[in-house]
């Protein structure tokens, strides 16, 4: 009976340490997966920003297009109205 008590008692040892072992294992896991959602709300988030990005600078182009188109038309009324009052 002493045997058996000495293999239960190993047992319980052994089953133990697998738990304590496991434990962090589970958690690493856990975190792995939380990680891993993150990369891809991460991703997603990026194109997302790209994608305005690359709105943000066409309307850049067309507003500096306009800009041009009205300063072009400012300095020839300028001129129109210079040559009109004789300067």
């Amino acid at each position: 009976m002493a045997r058996l008590d000495a293999a239960g008692e190993r047992l319980n040892a052994a089953l133990e340490a697998l738990e304590n072992a496991v434990l962090p294992l589970a958690e690493a896991h856990a975190t792995v997966a939380r990680q891993a959602s993150d990369i891809v709300r991460l991703t997603q988030e990026r194109e997302q920003l790209l994608a305005r990005v690359a709105e943000l600078e066409d309307e850049t182009r067309a507003l500096a297009g306009l800009t041009e188109d009205a300063e072009t038309r400012i300095d020839g009324a300028i001129s129109e109205i210079r040559t009109a009052l004789g300067h």
